[in-house]
């Protein structure tokens, strides 16, 4: 059995889908203050709270688990600046008690949902694990102070481990179960997408004027269904010790600009809807690209589902089902 922190939430519930079509039993933790209940339907649930060692040793109390995947936490850069306090209280001190959890209980296996906000914005791309780490948000840093604190479990309590630091989550499920629905949203697809289906009057496009080829930001977009693919194959290696304890990079190293990716979900909704121009967004790196090859080494993982066309599409035919 899998404990899934966050189970009910975007990518959460697409990894219990993946773990399910593996072979696994995914146990869903989830506070429900961001998941959705939908997604979690037919998957054993506990409701409770990253923070709480009450809650945490409940589900190792309650379940056998075997390994752990953690997408539980606090990911709204905004937010972060606004309210620093709450995101180390759940990121890192959530994540520290759940380590506990699991060691209380002797699992020793866990994949973590980390992100590229570590390296903050890198002086060369493409960015490479090796890219020193200098986030710059209280969101990236709470994830920073996850992933080194992994890293002395492994060395003090023989935990093995993966950090996958994400670059941008995109997409949907493929029979439209699950998709990305945040309140609020921040992210690019969906905001342009609420502008396609008339939820939203316009979509901005924050920044014209970046050292890019059409004056926009430039992004590494990677499928959901991509990003539980490599979460279920890293925690396979880590359980049959034929991966060693360490961070990867997950995307395609190929990157979109806002305007390339406006232009392409204008193509496949056919709806020509509004586009404003605005000044840039404070902190927002001109080009943010994955360098891929060590993910593609250690878990044997290639992106199948991530030409932008796909992303897009995918993402549609779910916003169309679940926002009508």
């Amino acid at each position: 059995m899998i404990l899934v922190t966050g189970g009910a939430g975007y990518i959460g519930s697409h990894a219990v889908k993946a773990l399910r079509a593996a072979g696994f039993l995914p146990i869903i933790f989830d506070d429900f203050s961001t998941g959705h209940n939908e997604f979690a339907h037919g998957t054993p649930t506990i409701k409770g709270d990253i923070r709480s060692s009450e809650d945490l040793n409940r589900a190792f109390t309650e379940y056998p688990i075997d390994g752990v995947m953690h997408f539980a936490g606090k990911a709204l850069v905004p937010e972060s600046h606004k309210n620093p306090e709450l995101y180390y209280e759940v990121n890192t001190l959530g994540g520290l008690r759940l380590l506990s959890a699991m060691r209380a209980h002797g699992v020793r296996h866990i994949i973590f949902s980390s992100t590229c906000a570590t390296y903050g914005i890198p002086e060369k791309t493409p960015i490479s694990e090796d890219t020193a780490q200098l986030p710059i948000s209280p969101y990236g840093e709470s994830k920073l102070a996850f992933e080194r604190a992994l890293r002395w479990f492994q060395e003090s309590y023989e935990f093995t481990y993966l950090a996958l630091r994400y670059f941008n989550a995109a997409g949907a499920d493929p029979n439209a179960e699950f998709g990305e629905d945040h309140d609020p949203e921040t992210h690019l697809i969906p905001l342009v997408l609420d502008a396609a289906a008339g939820r939203r009057p316009s979509v901005k496009i924050l920044g014209t004027d970046y050292p890019t080829p059409d004056g926009t930001c430039v992004r590494d977009y990677i499928h959901v269904v991509d990003l539980a693919d490599a979460h279920v194959l890293g925690l396979q290696g880590l359980m049959a010790d034929r991966i060693k304890p360490q961070a990867l990079n997950l995307g395609t190293g190929i990157g979109y600009s806002v305007r390339e990716v406006i232009d392409t979900a204008k193509r496949i909704t056919g709806v020509d809807f509004r586009v404003e121009e605005a000044g840039r967004r404070s902190g927002d790196p001109p080009v943010l690209l994955a360098a891929v090859e060590r993910a593609r080494e250690v878990l044997g993982w290639r992106a199948k589902h991530s030409a932008l066309d796909q992303i897009v599409a995918s993402a549609w035919n779910w916003h169309r089902r679940r926002k009508k």
